[in-house]
């Protein structure tokens, strides 16, 4: 699988994941049939918005709203670009 994300098209888990708070795990995770990935801190903020609606580029555009003077594009790409490698998330078809 590439690591490469496209800038422009909408990006979305692959579906046998599913994105949640866990309490117990006191993070957000992604669950999966065999378990599950801990996603803590800034990983589960920018997971929060591959929700099948944005783009990468979509994506730094909202966390640099709520997080203004930041620049986060490289460390949010970095991390897309990870969860791509790992097949948690994909390009929408």
């Amino acid at each position: 699988m590439s690591d490469s994300l496209p800038f422009d098209q909408i990006i979305e888990l692959q579906r046998q994941y599913r994105f949640q708070w866990e309490p117990a795990q006191d993070c957000f995770v992604l669950l999966y049939p065999e378990g599950l990935v801990q996603l803590k801190g800034s990983s589960g903020e920018i997971m929060k918005y591959v929700d099948g609606t944005n783009t990468l580029d979509g994506i730094v555009a909202k966390l640099e709203q709520a997080f203004p003077g930041n620049d986060l594009r490289p460390d949010v790409i970095g991390f897309l670009e990870h969860a791509h490698g790992k097949g948690w998330i994909r390009v929408k078809p």
